[in-house]
């Protein structure tokens, strides 16, 4: 990010996790009650492992912030892990006796960081590395991400999520597009009182929760995929100047970055690889209000810029890693076979996650809105927004009939 920098830091079993956010303009007006509404979304969905039921996760603001506003500088924040009083001895920051130590774990899980980040950071327990590369460390990127939804919304930008498959199992399976089939109330409605996994196909969802179900039963875990939707971006955030500033490939990077996530799609994605040009790309609507299209194909964005249609980003999120019937694996310190190791995990992440994509697409969109638009003040990033967006209008052009 050109504007904004986040630093994270925490372990998933340590007293908690920290974060500094830096780049924001002065004015902005901050809301905890957003922010905690935040933290929730990210805590519930149907599948989820113990730990949502002892986190209650909080914001708690360290700087930068007064009397709800911010001031200019960077804003700390931290969230407390409850679940620390139980991790005492075993993630102690202080060095305590080795007859007090946990046995270390040597037997890594397939699909997780647990063996290349031992080889890499040369240690004999898994724990040294896997606490960090917990999808626990995502709840600092939800809190990031909750200010710069609120930065966007203030300058007319909406972000929400949905989940289109878990498993086998798609909402909406008999459309191409299902952002057409999405109920004009669904953000209110999941703002408000969520469903079990997040999808607004009804008969879709009840069978994605007994494939959590037969999942769970098996001792597996279940993937899936989710999309996230920005609505009223304004033409021009992101640029073709250079590769590394192209707004498809900076929001690609940032969900890419989500744990378990191990593909990115911007619009129909992979679907244009067999489709002619002619069904492709977006044509322009010459009865619009302003430059809008009879489709959005390209999920928002041309050339790496923003053009004014809702930007449509989707993910695929790999099973969970941690099985309750596990995989087989090899002691690092012995050599010997043998089944990896168990940590308390979920079947399914989906809902979860999703919230999580909602967050980094925000951090990118709100990077780009102060890249493209600056201002220190509040004040001043709005009055600048508002002039792009009147510039970009749909007017008769001089010299045209």
């Amino acid at each position: 990010m050109r504007r904004l920098r986040l630093l994270t830091a925490g372990e998933s079993h340590g007293p908690g996790l920290v974060g500094v956010l830096e780049g924001l303009p002065a004015g902005l007006r901050v809301s905890t009650r957003i922010v905690d509404r935040d933290l929730a979304r990210r805590q519930h969905g149907y599948g989820s492992g113990r730990r949502m039921l002892i986190e209650r996760d909080r914001v708690r603001w360290t700087a930068g912030i007064r009397y709800g506003r911010t001031l200019g500088g960077p804003i700390g924040f931290a969230v407390d892990n409850r679940d620390w009083v139980n991790w005492t001895d075993r993630m102690s920051i202080e060095p305590i006796p080795a007859e007090r130590r946990p046995k270390p774990i040597t037997r890594a899980r397939p699909g997780h960081i647990d063996l290349a980040g031992a080889l890499k950071y040369d240690t004999a327990d898994v724990r040294d590395v896997l606490e960090r590369a917990s999808a626990r460390s995502t709840t600092v990127r939800v809190v990031a991400g909750s200010v710069a939804r609120q930065l966007l919304a203030a300058c007319g930008v909406r972000i929400w999520s949905f989940i289109d498959q878990l498993g086998p199992v798609r909402a909406f399976p008999d459309v191409d597009d299902p952002m057409t089939r999405i109920p004009a109330d669904w953000l209110a409605r999941d703002l408000r009182s969520p469903t079990p996994v997040r999808c607004p196909d009804p008969e879709a969802e009840a069978r994605m929760l007994t494939a959590i179900d037969a999942a769970r039963q098996a001792g597996d875990s279940i993937g899936g995929s989710y999309v996230i939707v920005a609505e009223g971006v304004p033409i021009g955030l992101g640029s073709s100047a250079e590769w590394d500033t192209r707004l498809d490939g900076l929001l690609a990077g940032a969900v890419m970055a989500i744990p378990g996530v191990k593909g990115v799609e911007l619009g129909l994605g992979f679907g244009v690889v067999e489709r002619p040009g002619s069904t492709v790309h977006d044509v322009i609507d010459p009865d619009a209000q302003g430059w809008g299209r009879v489709s959005n194909r390209a999920g928002g964005i041309e050339g790496g810029i923003s053009n004014g249609e809702p930007i449509v980003v989707r993910a695929a999120q790999k099973p969970v890693s941690t099985l309750r019937s596990p995989l087989p694996s090899v002691d690092m310190t012995t050599g010997e076979s043998g089944r990896a190791h168990i940590e308390r995990s979920d079947t399914s992440v989906l809902a979860r996650a999703a919230i999580v994509g909602e967050a980094m697409v925000a951090l990118v969109l709100a990077d780009q809105l102060l890249t493209s638009f600056g201002g220190d003040a509040m004040s001043d990033l709005r009055a600048a927004v508002s002039r792009r967006r009147h510039r970009t209008g749909r007017r008769p052009r001089p010299g045209l009939k």
